[in-house]
């Protein structure tokens, strides 16, 4: 799934009208299985210079960048955090650990080839879904509308739960975040 709707997501799940913290750890929460692949993909990208087409065809498929994916990734290693949190009990690590493995249980179903190892360090095992998230040769465009469709109705959720100006703009940033790559590509692939 796209980044932006993890977060909308996790927020919706975990965070807490007038908890401003509980919130914030959420939205972290659902963005650390990306931050990876943010970081790595943009040094690439942007300081190194190479090409796309390396960074996403050979780089992320590299036994180095999967060998880090498989641990921030890991529904194991997070479904461990997430028994330490409530057992102590620490709510803001509740929300953090939750929203992280709302996000691996939503990408584990909608990633055809290039999922990630979320079992690990018991396999390295990567489920290959028939359905894609955003590969149109396996429902994307079907994945990708019902994404932002759903990724809207809790961003409505998030609206009416807050009043303060600032989280409204993060909202309104989200939902176009989402919403706008999804529909330009809509009409690019129906040939309007």
């Amino acid at each position: 799934m796209n980044t932006p709707a993890h977060l909308i997501f996790g927020m919706t799940a975990f965070g807490r009208a007038g908890q401003r913290g509980l919130t914030m750890a959420a939205f972290a929460g659902a963005l650390v299985p990306d931050l990876s692949l943010y970081l790595l993909a943009g040094t690439h990208l942007l300081i190194l210079g190479s090409a796309p087409d390396i960074v996403f065809g050979q780089l992320y498929y590299s036994d180095t960048w999967q060998s880090v994916f498989r641990i921030d990734n890991s529904i194991l290693l997070w479904g461990l955090a997430l028994v330490g949190a409530v057992m102590a009990p620490a709510p803001m690590a509740v929300a953090f650990c939750g929203a992280v493995l709302l996000h691996l249980g939503l990408d584990l179903p909608f990633h055809h080839d290039d999922g990630r190892a979320h079992f690990w360090p018991m396999t390295d095992w990567v489920f290959r879904s028939p359905v894609s998230y955003w590969d149109r040769d396996h429902h994307g465009l079907w994945v990708g509308g019902i994404e932002i469709a759903v990724a809207l109705a809790c961003c409505a959720v998030l609206w009416r739960r807050s009043r303060a100006i600032g989280w409204r703009l993060v909202i309104v940033a989200l939902a176009l975040a989402e919403a706008l790559p999804g529909l330009a590509w809509a009409l690019v692939f129906s040939g309007l």
